[in-house]
């Protein structure tokens, strides 16, 4: 990757998605954003008061699904752009003003919500008698019946929404645009950094004094923002905790689970259990990762280098679709086909420029195609990652076409399912085109330091923090930033034993990933990772046909997830899953040392 950021202006046209499918052009935005005020009046009009017989409601319910599909257009086409150059102003005013719109938008058919939610359960079952496509939808308007506030108050807080999105919106613009990291030297030599270099670059370089130089410095500005994104968090979470109390809540966990539609005993073990028994795999791997290495130590901020940095394996973009059609060939050629379509459409933004988003995203709508972000630098690693988002598109894709838009949701515990099930086909099509124990053992590897580090550990370490920072807010007290760190490294010493030294700076881990302001969202990683790994082997073994995995895509939000996952032949009530998924880690860590003794 060339160290030195191009503008987004400099980037080829072909690196970047293009946004015309969802609008042809800005003035075609423009009007709709202009006309959907307009339309959500004239609904309000027809509906206000009026839902008093079923024809009526099954009508409006179909009218309202049409208004909701143009808001989350107009949403995507607004702030997209500001997601791949957070310094373009022009982009930022649109995301804003948007936002605004969307926000005036919601708090005026929020009366919709409050009337269906005040229908008899006798009314309620005879729209799904009329309509079984929303039996799903009913469903949860029976449960989200038992917490409904007085609909003024519902209209004012759909109103307040930009205000409550905006201490994640304070978070980016500090660790992203006003941070300004300098640059760090090594051996006579400088070096730019930035959050987005840290993070996608210098965090696995394989020159441990680079690693370090980078890791210290980047710690070390990071940290000089800790006050004001701690405020922010406390504000993000307070809101939360008010909210819960407001709806008849006991707990926030129970606020933010219901939407999930899962038990806090489901969440509670996903952390648990990967905090006990994962641990020691863990532990096991970095090890072998330091013994390799030649390391005396293993600091935090070597964590994430390869076991193998020598053997490079660079994906191009156009190798990444060979890659598409071999490892997801197992799917059939439908699904291959259908996401194969997001080169030539263009729904993909690879490129690596100044101002853009860390990470990566895909963005789903109802009635038009996916949109993914990368920023793809031609090594295998980004092909994991495309194949990641590629699996949220595909679960996207498929639960769209065959749901209505009010059902077509999947729970957000079943989410990461599908993108990391991907990933586990792309590490199984390596491993078996795998000739030698040098690749074999890189593939593995690979699976453990991509798939499994990131969404079993990092993600997994997110949540167990995240828990212990509800609980204080659960229990009416407050934070500041050194108790944020207290926490999180705490939750790091207790998985990590002995096997990592913690230097300072790995306890600002919680200033670095925008989930911790997505409600109870990093321990879902995990979930989906179990759920995909079980799926996976058992797929595999023959034990269950590809076709329950494909069923299981289309669901949409038609079954909660207990009863979703079984339809892939997986029971998520039991903890059958996850011993099984840490069994097969555990087993998989065994056969990286034992290859490395191999080739040694």
């Amino acid at each position: 990757m060339s160290e030195e950021m191009k503008k987004r202006s400099e980037i080829a046209e072909e690196l970047k998605w293009d946004l015309s499918d969802i609008f042809p052009d800005q003035a075609a935005f423009e009007e709709a954003l202009e006309a959907l005020p307009k339309e959500v009046d004239a609904f309000s009009t027809k509906y206000d008061g009026n839902l008093t017989d079923i024809t009526t409601v099954v009508q409006a319910i179909k009218e309202y699904e049409e208004i909701i599909a143009k808001a989350s257009h107009l949403g995507q086409y607004g702030r997209l752009p500001v997601s791949v150059d957070i310094t373009d102003s022009e982009a930022q005013q649109q995301a804003r003003h948007t936002s605004n719109v969307l926000a005036g938008a919601s708090a005026k058919l929020s009366f919709f919500q409050s009337q269906i939610e005040d229908l008899d359960e006798g009314t309620l079952n005879a729209v799904v008698e009329i309509e079984p496509v929303y039996e799903a939808y009913i469903r949860k308007i029976k449960k989200s019946k038992l917490a409904k506030l007085d609909p003024k108050v519902e209209e004012a807080l759909a109103q307040l929404s930009p205000v409550f999105d905006a201490p994640s919106e304070i978070f980016e613009q500090a660790r992203s645009a006003d941070a300004d990291y300098g640059t760090f030297e090594v051996d006579g030599k400088e070096y730019p950094l930035s959050f987005v270099l840290y993070e996608e670059v210098y965090m696995y370089s394989d020159d441990p004094k680079i690693r370090r130089a980078a890791y210290d410095k980047f710690s070390k500005v990071l940290g000089q923002y800790k006050n004001v994104v701690a405020t922010g968090y406390y504000t993000a979470l307070q809101s939360e905790k008010t909210l819960a109390t407001m709806r008849g809540y006991d707990s926030i966990f129970d606020y933010l689970l219901e939407d999930q539609e899962v038990t806090q005993d489901l969440y509670h073990r996903q952390i648990d259990m990967i905090m006990k028994d994962f641990a020691p795999v863990m532990r096991k791997y970095i090890t072998h990762l330091k013994d390799v290495h030649g390391l005396e130590k293993m600091t935090y901020a070597d964590l994430k280098v390869d076991l193998d940095p020598d053997y490079t394996t660079p994906v191009s973009i156009e190798e990444s679709k060979d890659l598409v059609k071999e490892a997801m060939a197992p799917l059939g050629e439908d699904y291959v086909n259908m996401i194969l379509r997001a080169y030539p459409e263009r729904w993909v933004d690879f490129a690596q420029n100044h101002g853009k988003r860390s990470g990566a995203f895909c963005s789903t709508t109802y009635g038009k195609h996916p949109y993914v972000m990368v920023s793809y630098t031609g090594q295998l690693t980004d092909a994991y990652t495309l194949f990641h988002e590629f699996g949220h598109a595909g679960q996207g894709i498929l639960s769209n076409e065959n749901n209505p838009l009010t059902s077509a949701r999947p729970s957000l515990y079943l989410i990461e399912g599908p993108s990391t099930f991907n990933e586990l086909l792309l590490t199984d099509y390596l491993k078996d085109k795998a000739d030698d124990p040098r690749m074999e053992r890189n593939v593995l590897s690979k699976m453990i330091s991509k798939t499994y580090f990131h969404n079993f550990v990092t993600h997994l370490l997110e949540a167990a923090y995240q828990r212990e920072v509800y609980r204080l807010i659960d229990a009416g007290k407050s934070f500041d930033a050194n108790k944020l760190s207290e926490l999180k490294r705490n939750v790091l010493e207790e998985f990590w034993g002995n096997s990592v030294e913690l230097e300072p700076g790995s306890e600002l881990t919680w200033m670095r990933q925008i989930h911790y302001y997505m409600g109870l969202y990093p321990y879902t990683y995990s979930a989906g990772l179990t759920i995909a790994t079980q799926a996976f082997l058992k797929i595999k073994s023959g034990e269950e046909s590809v076709d329950g995995w494909l069923d299981f895509l289309a669901l949409g939000g038609q079954k909660v997830p207990a009863d979703a996952t079984k339809v892939a032949g997986v029971d998520i009530t039991t903890d059958q899953p996850l011993t099984d998924t840490i069994k097969y880690l555990d087993e998989s860590v065994d056969r990286i040392i034992e290859l490395t003794s191999q080739l040694s």
